[in-house]
């Protein structure tokens, strides 16, 4: 049994953070392309601040585009908005925000928590059953950890907890970093709305960036694995 090959590990796939939206529609005629360019797992929208009606009028503009790609949509915070818009979630930050949002998400809907500034928080909301937990994103002043230390949290994570981690990426180079780390999922958002090139050039080459730096990474024990049969 000792000598029994590790599964090789899915390589992780893109988190696609939306822009601050106020007018839907631009968004709404790019995602279907975007999100056929390359492999998103889900996408955060992050909603300009108006009446509840309004945002769950643009979430609703926004969903087929998402959801029929076959992507999670998620809200940045704004729990009491996810069931009435027919979100599949909530991105939220910190404990505080987790343990509030947990009746009106579970079981039906995806939990994720962000925000997390300490290995004990980060534990907490792993126990408490949290969807996924994101390292690496601007804290409230606009501050984040280094890259090596979001590397560093991500590679602890992984090697010792079940549920999924996630690397918020500002650049190509954080998300090659952060794939290579252990990252599940590698969050990308302004760097691929700022690029001049266009989103979608950007996010391909953020999928390729990830998919290159996971298989030099993880690649040589996974071949090793194919070769020893699956089990």
């Amino acid at each position: 049994m000792a000598n029994k090959p590790v599964p090789p590990r899915p390589a992780p796939r893109l988190y696609l953070a939306t822009p601050e939206v106020d007018d839907p529609s631009q968004l709404a005629s790019q995602l279907p392309e975007l999100l056929a360019a390359a492999d998103v797992a889900a996408v955060l929208l992050r909603l300009k601040q108006t009446d509840q009606r309004t945002m769950i009028a643009r979430v609703k503009a926004l969903a087929p585009a998402i959801q029929n790609a076959g992507a999670a949509l998620l809200l940045d915070g704004h729990v009491e908005l996810v069931a009435r818009a027919g979100a599949d979630g909530a991105h939220l930050t910190g404990l505080a925000a987790l343990d509030e949002a947990w009746p009106s998400l579970k079981p039906d809907r995806i939990a994720g928590v962000g925000g997390l500034a300490t290995r004990h928080d980060s534990m907490t909301a792993g126990e408490a059953g949290a969807d996924y937990l994101l390292f690496g994103e601007p804290d409230a002043k606009g501050q984040r950890p280094s890259t090596e230390a979001i590397a560093e949290r991500l590679q602890w994570w992984d090697e010792l907890f079940e549920p999924p981690c996630i690397g918020f990426a500002a650049s190509l180079a954080e998300a090659s970093e952060f794939s290579a780390a252990g990252a599940d999922f590698v969050l990308v958002g302004d760097l691929i709305w700022a690029d001049p090139r266009g989103a979608k050039a950007a996010l391909i080459d953020a999928a390729q960036a990830i998919a290159q730096a996971y298989e030099a990474a993880f690649g040589k024990a996974k071949a090793g694995t194919d070769k020893a049969g699956h089990g």
